[in-house]
This record gives C-alpha cells, sequence and structure tokens, in this order.
C-alpha cells in the first residue's frame, strides 16, 4: 500500500472534489472483473473516485483496504459510500501520450453506401498535421495563409 504525506492527501483530495465516480461497485461486491476496472482507470487517470452501494460501514472500508493493498495504491479519502483512491501514472503511458501530436495520425472515414442498403465503406487514412477529414469523407489540405499584398509592397520599400 502506498503512504502520501498529510499535504500529499491535502492536495489530492481537493483534485478529486470535482471528479465523479469512475467506478461503482455494487451489491454483489468486490469481484475479479471490478478490480480490474479499478486498476484500468487507475492506470488511466491516477486518481479515481469508487461509489460502493451498501449501507455497512464496516464492509466499505474493509473494501477500501482491500483495494488499495491489492493494487498498491494510496487511500486518499473515504466520505460516506464514496472512496478516493490514487496510484501515480506508469511511465509508458506516460511517454505514449507525450508523443501523440507530432507527425501522421491515423483516422478511420465511414462512408454510407449510395443505395442506402449495403454495408459502409471503412477506410483507414494517414493524415499530416496540416490535413482534415470532410464531412464527406474526402481529405483537404490546409491552405497556404494569404499574405498582404499592401504589405509586401511596404517591407521592399
Amino acid at each position: 500500500m502506498l503512504n502520501l504525506t498529510p499535504a500529499e492527501r491535502s492536495a489530492l483530495r481537493a483534485e478529486a472534489h470535482a471528479l465523479n465516480p469512475v467506478v461503482i461497485i455494487g451489491e454483489s461486491g468486490l469481484t475479479p472483473a471490478v478490480m480490474k476496472e479499478i486498476d484500468a482507470s487507475l492506470n488511466a487517470h491516477g486518481l479515481i473516485k469508487v461509489r460502493v452501494f451498501g449501507d455497512e460501514r464496516e464492509e466499505r472500508i474493509a473494501i477500501y483496504d482491500t483495494i488499495c493493498k491489492e493494487l498498491d495504491a494510496a487511500p486518499v479519502q473515504h466520505i460516506g459510500k464514496l472512496l478516493v483512491i490514487y496510484r501515480p501514472k506508469k511511465e509508458k503511458a506516460k511517454e505514449a501520450s507525450e508523443k501523440r501530436g507530432k507527425g501522421m495520425r491515423e483516422v478511420t472515414i465511414v462512408k454510407p453506401s449510395r443505395t442506402g442498403t449495403k454495408k459502409p465503406s471503412v477506410t483507414k487514412v494517414l493524415l499530416k498535421g496540416n490535413e482534415r477529414v470532410t464531412a464527406g469523407g474526402s481529405v483537404k489540405r490546409a491552405k497556404p495563409r494569404q499574405t498582404s499584398t499592401k504589405k509586401a509592397l511596404s517591407s521592399r520599400g
């Protein structure tokens, strides 16, 4: 289980205030599927809220402790039926998000058939940074910026 200083816990509580619960634990309790979903959410977000339906406080505390121990996460806050859990994001996820935005990007274009009775055509296209897909499904390049003829003449003289 991860330990946090009181200052870190306070900052995380403030950050979690605006979050909505990502995972909801129902009457069947803490199943392996729920644990897998919590793990995936922690990998994606780092800080999550979990809502536990059930009136037994001791049961909610046991669920909270189990989640934190098994997933190596830190308990941040437990208010009523809401649990706030934190685990730092893994480095691989950070690197992938930093690489995004440069170079080519893959876009899927779905065009309906002309008659409407056949399956739509699906094509994957690589777009450069200055290209976009129109509503009709064709690829357009951004036009070069127009320069003012007055500015061009005044800079010469």
